[in-house]
């Protein structure tokens, strides 16, 4: 355990250096619960995943449990999945569609707002003091973006757009295409004994592990991608983007005639033929620079935990499950206005390289618990970690994008922009504290 914990003392001010405990230690990982997830804006669900008035999933922020739903006046709210009686999980169901949602406890029930609906024998059993609405579940501060929705349980962060900053900007190159994105649900899910971070560092901008780590299924799969098989080249004119509040990615774009990604036989001739079309759209819609980027292939993720890939077209969660270990929810991202079979082939080639035993997920999979894994050993345990690739490189003057970025693609600005975030975040007491540091750092 970290006795006497010090945050700065566990990261290197600029993120080039980390001890392993943050990866590691009971200690740092309640303390995340804290800072971290219980202040940030954690995704929980998309509109096409619950369509419905009614409609409702369970999921996580942090460890806490909570249901979202979608109510009688088409609103979504979420709150906790908690009993406020004796603290059963109310709701055992990954999805449906509900009225009220009981308890099989003692039988309290609890409407679609999260109030309490019904306390069965409340008159004769409780005294007239009983303060009935305290029982009501607490609630998560709710907000959407682009139909994708988010919530916290700190109401003096940030709204989610400002939270996002620079990175709806990004988003806005797949999310806010006419038709708008969807998720294809439900999630897979699988637990992978490592820390929650090695997997969102991974994403935010690791591009030099896939032709090495990836080499194998890359001669499989095939495509754009052998150019940077076995490492023997940086992808060409590959750019690495880190924002204001820890997010970032990668994004190696195409051509006229290129056309990044990883999908095989006749769905690779639909997915080019749909970017081919689709590219003069957003080039009208959003301009030159993210029609650019519409044309490329991406890994990226949302601080702390949410991530994707483009021209892979997968959406992951990493829900912590301890210092050493993660549950990994995985749904198809594709465009709404897709043709049917199109979004399906997406599935197949998601479900196959990023699905539970995916060609690439298993690869990644054993990577990450062998960084985490490795710590057990008291010596190597005091051994530091490093990401300085390309460290003095980022630039925050770009004429062309609104945020930090870093060439080439192989680099670890956006993991260093990511953990400043996280010891940020662990180290500052508000809100207000952790606006003001990281506006200074990304201030042009």
């Amino acid at each position: 355990m970290t006795k006497n914990l010090n945050i700065n003392d566990l990261v290197r001010a600029d993120g080039g250096v980390q001890d392993r405990r943050i990866y590691w230690d009971e200690d740092v990982y309640q303390m995340e619960l804290e800072r971290v997830f219980a202040r940030s804006w954690l995704f929980l669900a998309q509109d096409s995943l619950i369509p419905e008035k009614g409609d409702f999933l369970t999921t996580f922020m942090g460890q806490d449990r909570v249901i979202v739903t979608r109510g009688e006046d088409g609103q979504v709210k979420a709150f906790l999945n908690a009993c406020s009686h004796r603290g059963n999980i109310i709701c055992r169901a990954d999805s449906g569609n509900a009225k009220n949602f009981v308890c099989n406890y003692h039988g309290w029930a609890y409407g679609s707002d999260g109030r309490v609906s019904d306390i069965p024998l409340q008159d004769e059993i409780y005294p007239k003091s009983f303060d009935r609405s305290a029982m009501d579940l607490r609630q998560v501060r709710v907000e959407s973006y682009r139909g994708f929705i988010f919530g916290t349980f700190d109401d003096s962060a940030p709204s989610l757009s400002d939270y996002l900053g620079e990175m709806g900007w990004y988003f806005d190159t797949f999310m806010d295409v006419p038709g708008g994105s969807e998720l294809l649900g439900p999630p897979t899910k699988v637990r992978v004994k490592a820390n929650w971070k090695f997997f969102a560092e991974n994403f935010v901008g690791d591009f030099y592990h896939a032709g090495w780590t990836h080499a194998a299924a890359i001669k499989v799969i095939g495509g754009p991608l052998m150019g940077i098989l076995g490492n023997q080249a940086t992808p060409q004119g590959a750019m690495q983007f880190g924002t204001k509040y820890g997010h970032g990615f990668n994004a190696a774009p195409g051509t006229d005639e290129v056309f990044p990604h990883i999908h095989q036989g006749h769905i690779a001739e639909m997915w080019e033929d749909w970017v081919r079309q689709r590219t003069p759209v957003l080039k009208e819609r959003l301009g030159d620079e993210r029609a650019t980027l519409y044309n490329a292939i991406w890994d990226g993720s949302m601080f702390p935990n949410t991530s994707f890939l483009r021209g892979i077209d997968t959406w992951k969660v990493w829900q912590p499950r301890g210092p050493r270990e993660v549950e990994v929810w995985t749904w198809t991202l594709v465009e709404r206005d897709m043709p049917e079979e199109l979004k399906q082939g997406i599935r197949h080639t998601n479900e196959k390289t990023f699905g539970v035993a995916g060609i690439l997920e298993g690869d990644d999979g054993e990577n990450m618990e062998g960084n985490t894994q490795t710590a057990e050993g008291f010596i190597t345990r005091d051994q530091p970690l490093n990401a300085e690739m390309g460290i003095g490189w980022e630039q925050l003057d770009s004429d062309v994008f609104p945020s930090m970025m870093s060439e080439p693609g192989d680099n670890e600005a956006a993991q260093r922009n990511f953990l400043r975030m996280w010891r940020t975040m662990m180290t500052s007491d508000s809100w207000d504290e952790i606006m003001a540091s990281r506006s200074k750092e990304h201030k042009k």
